[in-house]
């Protein structure tokens, strides 16, 4: 049965591993305010939500216990779809990334290829990709692949042809655009991306990193895409004005698609999407 084309899925980033707390007071870096950040931005009409986890000092961390710890509390206290980023920070090991499937996420974000990341690089080599990608296949966690540039729209397709489609058969991936080193957030940047993705890809997203939030926004309803947004990824709604709460954010973002005639889905509309069980 094929996707209903007004839905639309909304992912909330609340956090992610780069921005300081001394910074943004309001970034959501305790277990405490990610789970009132989860309750304020699913009411808001988010269907999942992106993790990094920040340990006792506020910085990131990808410690099992507090992953597993976050993973229930969020799943306790909301609806919406546990994401887990197996990319923590741009200095984590391969193994500790590796370890993040253990937690049990609904889903997990699966970096498909190495990007420049501002001053620093990303790496993700070809080996650790597969292995990641056939460890989230085994433990039947729905991964979404991240794509930084052009061609990880290409590496996605020969990682599909290699070792075939995820749980429930669903391709869901996300452009991640705007990163200085990656894609810019352009108009003319997505509409190339999504013209050279893969023929099993059964949904998208994009996410426009900072300025490019709204451009990106608006070209991927354009296409008919969904859209990731969060204060992983945005600190202001417009120059000069912080954007105080991920669900200012969410709501933007849920008033966007309104205009063009789409709603949110619901997390167990995100969870047919994704081809996991409705009903877990």
């Amino acid at each position: 049965m094929p996707d209903d084309p007004t839905a639309l899925l909304l992912t909330v980033a609340p956090t992610g591993a780069e921005t300081a707390k001394a910074d943004c007071p309001a970034l959501p870096t305790t277990l405490e305010e990610l789970v009132t950040t989860a309750q304020e931005c699913e009411a808001a009409g988010a269907g999942m939500i992106h993790v990094h986890v920040r340990d006792d000092r506020h910085e990131p961390t990808l410690d099992p216990g507090r992953l597993a710890e976050t993973v229930a509390a969020l799943r306790e206290s909301c609806g919406l779809v546990v994401q887990l980023s197996t990319g923590g920070s741009v200095h984590d090991g391969y193994d500790a990334r590796l370890r993040v499937l253990d937690a049990a996420p609904d889903s997990c974000s699966l970096t498909v290829g190495t990007v420049d990341f501002g001053d620093d690089v990303f790496l993700n080599p070809w080996p650790f990709v597969q292995e990641l990608y056939q460890g989230a296949c085994e433990r039947g966690i729905a991964p979404e692949f991240e794509l930084f540039d052009l061609g990880h729209v290409h590496r996605l397709g020969r990682l599909l042809e290699r070792h075939g489609l995820p749980v429930g058969g669903r391709v869901h991936c996300d452009l991640v655009m705007g990163v200085p080193g990656g894609m810019p957030g352009t108009a003319d940047a997505l509409v190339a991306a999504v013209a050279a993705l893969p023929a099993a890809v059964t949904s998208w997203s994009a996410t426009g990193i900072g300025r490019t939030a709204l451009p990106v926004a608006l070209a991927a309803l354009s296409k008919g895409g969904h859209l990731r947004v969060g204060m992983e990824d945005t600190l202001t709604m417009a120059p000069g004005e912080p954007v105080g709460s991920n669900a200012r954010l969410v709501e933007r973002a849920r008033d966007l698609g309104g205009l063009v005639g789409r709603s949110p889905l619901s997390p167990q509309g995100v969870r047919r999407l994704l081809g996991l069980d409705p009903a877990a």
